[in-house]
C-alpha cells in the first residue's frame, strides 16, 4: 500500500524581490496574477511557496519537468494534476509553514497557528458533540483542543474534495484513547487521521482513505526547494 507522505517548508519572508519575481516565472500565469493581487507580502510569499512545494513534489516523485505540470480544479476548487489524476496531493499554509500531503488516494491536510480565538466560533461551526468536548477541557487547554478539532475537520473536508461546501457542524470528530474517529450521517466511507508535531505553536492534521501514514513530517529547506527549479 502506498504511503501518505507529508512535507513541510518553513518560509523565509525576507527573500529578496529579485528572487521573488524570478520564482513567479515558474508558476502558471493564472497563479502569478493571483499572487500579485495579494495586499500583504507575507500572503503572496506563502501562496508562491505553496505552488512551488506542490510542483517540486510532483516533479521529483513523478520524474517530470516543471513545464509539464498542469493543474486543473474540481467543482469545489480543489486542485489536481491534469495529466495524472491518480496522484493525489493537498496543500495548506499558516504562519511560517507551508505543508503538502501526497499519496495514491484522496488526501487532505491542514495546518493552523494556535492562537487565542473567540470560542463562540466553536458553538457556531462545531457539532454539539465537539463543542461539549471542548467545553469539558480546562480553560488553558481549550485553544489547543479547538485547533486539534479545527485542523482535523478541515483535513477531512479537503480529503473529500468539497471544502466549505459541507457544513462543518454536519459531522463530528472524536479524540479519545482509541484514536481519532469521524461520525458523519451523510458519509459512510471510512477515513483515517494522523496528527503531526511540526512546531509548538502549530497544529497539523492529515486525513486519507487508508492509514498508511508516514511516521514523521519530511522537512524541506526552502533554499533546496528553490534550487530544484534551477536544474
Amino acid at each position: 500500500m502506498d504511503k501518505i507522505n507529508v512535507y513541510a517548508v518553513k518560509v523565509d519572508f525576507e527573500i529578496g524581490q529579485s528572487l521573488f519575481y524570478k520564482l513567479l516565472n515558474v508558476v502558471s500565469l493564472e497563479k502569478r496574477d493571483k499572487i500579485l493581487r495579494f495586499f500583504r507580502r507575507e500572503d503572496a510569499v506563502r501562496a508562491l511557496f505553496s505552488d512551488l512545494l506542490a510542483r517540486y513534489l510532483i516533479g521529483s516523485q513523478l520524474g517530470i519537468e516543471n513545464h509539464q505540470i498542469t493543474f486543473s480544479f474540481n467543482e469545489y476548487g480543489k486542485p489536481y494534476l491534469k495529466n495524472n489524476p491518480r496522484f493525489h496531493f493537498n496543500i495548506s499554509h499558516s504562519g511560517e509553514w507551508v505543508v503538502c500531503a501526497t499519496g495514491q488516494c484522496p488526501v487532505g491536510v491542514d495546518v493552523e497557528t494556535v492562537q487565542p480565538v473567540d470560542l463562540n466560533i466553536a458553538r457556531r461551526f462545531f457539532s454539539r458533540t465537539e463543542y461539549l468536548a471542548l467545553m469539558r477541557k480546562d480553560a488553558p487547554e481549550r485553544f489547543s483542543f479547538f485547533f486539534d478539532l479545527w485542523t482535523l475537520k478541515e483535513s477531512y473536508l479537503k480529503a473529500i474534495s468539497k471544502g466549505l461546501a459541507t457544513d462543518l457542524a454536519s459531522f463530528s470528530i472524536t479524540i479519545d484513547c482509541e484514536g481519532i474517529n469521524i461520525v458523519s450521517p451523510n458519509d459512510t466511507s471510512i477515513y483515517y487521521f494522523k496528527q503531526y508535531p511540526i512546531d509548538v505553536q502549530y497544529k497539523l492534521a492529515v486525513c486519507a482513505q487508508h492509514n498508511n501514514f508516514t511516521n514523521e513530517v519530511n522537512l524541506i529547506d526552502w533554499k533546496g526547494l528553490v534550487q530544484w527549479f534551477s536544474h
